[in-house]
């Protein structure tokens, strides 16, 4: 084998060509060679890469084959129309400050020309947060083919969560923090993590519990979505969200229902007031309708319907129906998720006023050691309940109509005497229904809750 070694090869005459053998000729470069193109190479064909143009675009363009591009849309949509192409063309694109979730990027085909196999022209709409994208050009039959698609988040997989600050109380339990509002106030949300740490909330919202007449008040609307359904919880915003605590219902000598708890977040979440519950000393004798509703009086008269307004997932049920004399009993104010019971008739021993229905309840491990300090205990052990039904009264007898679980307040006991209480403060209990001294409902309130660690 001969060997040539020269410093230099060039052509014999000015800017002609050097050829390097004949066609069906090898050239072996030897493992460890670096060969330097400091000029421009042709006709090597594309490796499957592009070069990437390191100045992002804010504004529309046409894309040429071999280049890959960076996309800023900060500042609004951006169109790229596709150039003329040969199979094995090849163009790439990348969200550039993740902002495609923002203002979309749109890809254009020149007339008649496919992407993917669509109709001709072709268009695709990027609007994912991160995202970028390969195009092939193939042939006139499925035209520009998306090989590869990835999305790069502005977290870089890095987990940010949730901070907020507001209400009365600021529970620490764990990984997560639970803000509870007593009175009105705003939840304001500092900074707003992501979806590997957090950037949604989960509530608990509890309008205030109607006032008990003869028939028990029905319980403030309980809303929640604890544990969050499906894909999570409510998503929220770096702003301050007002929260509105509903008042409780009055008692005898007029009962009014409870007034509506509100969480003006992203969706706005409205608890209703429980119905008053229904009797004589200026109330009707039906229950009025409510987040649960009220007990109905002695007519017989019927118990006010729960979820009302009706909400997706129900706030609250109906109250119960009252007995006419000469025994006269009233009907148990509804529960979050029970009615009140209707009052039973018969002899003075016999009959009784109705129960209240049963509240709703969160663990008592998502309020830590001071879960006693909120809601009342219940059939589940270890959880505090919440929107309990006020018991309805009975004229005669000495049974009378016990609370629903989640502050629902007991009515009154002729004999021996025995007042009505009223619905716990804080619960949205309904308040207990008495001969001439119903009594006022409990007050509502709201939990905010979300992952900060």
């Amino acid at each position: 084998m001969s060997e040539v070694k020269v410093n230099k090869i060039s052509p014999r005459t000015n800017c002609g060509t050097v050829t390097l053998g004949d066609s069906g000729d090898t050239f072996t470069i030897p493992s460890g060679a670096t060969i330097t193109n400091s000029g421009t190479a042709s006709g090597f064909g594309r490796t499957g890469t592009v070069d990437w143009q390191t100045t992002p675009k804010t504004g529309d363009f046409t894309g040429a084959n071999g280049e890959g591009y960076f996309i800023n849309t900060t500042a609004g949509k951006i169109t790229m129309t596709l150039p003329t192409a040969s199979a094995g063309d090849i163009i790439s694109i990348q969200d550039y400050n993740n902002t495609f979730d923002s203002y979309s990027f749109v890809i254009q085909a020149p007339s008649g020309v496919k992407i993917n196999g669509g109709t001709a022209t072709g268009l695709i709409t990027l609007n994912t947060e991160g995202q970028g994208l390969t195009l092939v050009y193939v042939d006139s039959t499925v035209g520009w083919r998306s090989i590869e698609s990835t999305t790069f988040s502005s977290s870089s997989g890095i987990p940010t969560y949730i901070t907020g600050c507001g209400g009365d109380t600021t529970l620490t339990v764990g990984d997560f923090k639970t803000h509870i509002f007593t009175g009105p106030g705003t939840f304001t949300v500092c900074s707003v993590g992501n979806s590997c740490g957090s950037n949604t909330i989960e509530y608990m919202v509890v309008a205030g519990g109607g006032g008990g007449s003869f028939g028990g008040g029905g319980a403030g609307g309980f809303r929640q979505n604890y544990p969050s359904p499906g894909s999570g919880g409510l998503p929220v915003t770096a702003t301050g969200y007002p929260v509105t605590v509903g008042a409780a219902g009055t008692g005898i000598p007029c009962a009014t229902s409870g007034s509506n708890s509100v969480f003006s977040g992203s969706t706005t979440i409205t608890s209703a007031g429980g119905g008053r519950g229904g009797g004589p000393n200026g109330n009707t004798g039906t229950g009025a309708d409510g987040g649960s509703g009220g007990g109905g009086g002695h007519g017989p008269d019927v118990g006010g319907s729960g979820n009302t307004p009706a909400t997706p997932v129900s706030q609250g049920e109906d109250g119960g129906t009252g007995t006419a004399g000469p025994f006269f009993g009233g009907g148990g104010g509804g529960g979050a998720t029970s009615a009140g019971t209707n009052s039973t008739p018969g002899s003075p021993s016999a009959n009784t006023g109705g129960n209240g229905g049963t509240g709703n309840y969160w663990p008592d491990a998502v309020l830590g050691p001071t879960a006693p300090s909120y809601g009342t205990p219940g059939p589940v052990s270890s959880t505090r309940y919440f929107a309990g039904g006020g018991g309805g009264s009975y004229r005669y007898s000495t049974c009378k109509g016990i609370g629903g679980s989640g502050g629902g307040g007991n009515a009154c006991q002729p004999s021996p005497a025995i007042a009505a209480t009223a619905g716990t403060t804080n619960t949205g209990g309904g308040g207990g229904g008495g001969n001439g001294n119903g009594q006022a409902g409990g007050s509502g309130i709201v939990m905010i809750r979300y992952k900060f660690q």
